[in-house]
This record gives structure tokens, C-alpha cells and sequence, in this order.
């Protein structure tokens, strides 16, 4: 894979599912205290990474005009006290809003469960898909995607 397809980085855990929504007035259902914060050291953490150069312009460029695949090894303290896949949606809302890609770009995910007690984190590898496509025996009738 060449450096303008593929990226790689770590971010802390995500909050699990049970602890990502607070319910507010109204019924309304909201991020929890806990999920902003994570989202916000998230977001500069990764703006620290294109600053950087370790997300190159040249990789947004390729994943904006395709599509992209997500590979994400989850590090939990323990086998067995949370699910796999709960921290994925926060994950990838916060990795696609900071990249100024939209989420429904992603069409292939790879999720890991492994164990860190002492360094709980999840290990993110990006992959621009620019030769993605479709199976062609389906044809899409509906309104045209922007």
C-alpha cells in the first residue's frame, strides 16, 4: 500500500456503549460527560496527527474521492468486561468528522479484541479504497448520492 493510502495510529478507549449517552430533558437521549471529553482529547489528538504530517493531505485527498476501510484492534484491560464492537461508532463519528470525511464513506471494517491491562488503547490503520466499487449485478434506483 503507498503512504498516501494507508495510516496508522493510537487513541485511548472510547467509552463502552452503556456509558457513551446520558438522558436529558425532555427525554432527549445526549453524549455523556464521560464520551465528550474522550471525543475532544480524541479530536485534538489526531488534529496533532495531520499537523504532524502523520495523516498526509495526500491520504485525504485519495479517501475523499473514494472510500475508506477502517482496521481497528481494540486493547481492553480484561477479556471479558466489555464488547467488541462498542466503541466503534464514537470511534469512527470522531475520526471521519476531524478528517472532514463522511462516515457513510466507510465500507469495510475489521475489528480486534485484544488485551493491555496496563496500556488499554485502540491501534487505528486507514486505508483509502479509491478502486472501490459496487457488485455490479445490483443497480441502484434511487435518487442520485452527492
Amino acid at each position: 500500500m503507498s503512504q498516501s493510502r494507508n495510516v496508522q495510529f493510537s487513541l485511548s478507549l472510547p467509552p463502552s456503549i452503556n456509558h457513551q449517552y446520558v438522558t436529558v430533558k425532555n427525554g432527549r437521549r445526549t453524549l455523556s460527560r464521560d464520551s465528550k471529553k474522550w471525543k475532544q482529547e480524541a479530536k485534538q489528538e489526531l488534529e496533532v496527527l495531520r499537523f504532524e504530517g502523520r495523516i498526509p493531505e495526500s491520504f485525504l485527498a485519495v479517501a475523499s474521492a473514494g472510500y475508506l476501510s477502517l482496521f481497528l484492534d481494540f486493547y481492553f484491560e480484561s477479556p471479558l468486561k466489555r464488547d467488541l464492537d462498542g466503541g466503534l461508532k464514537i470511534l469512527q463519528d470522531t475520526i471521519c468528522e476531524v478528517l472532514g470525511l463522511n462516515d457513510n464513506r466507510v465500507v469495510d471494517i475489521h475489528l480486534i479484541k485484544r488485551m493491555d491491562p496496563l496500556r488499554p488503547r485502540v491501534e487505528v490503520q486507514l486505508e483509502a479504497l479509491p478502486e472501490w466499487k459496487f457488485d455490479d449485478e445490483y443497480i441502484y434506483l434511487g435518487p442520485t448520492d452527492s
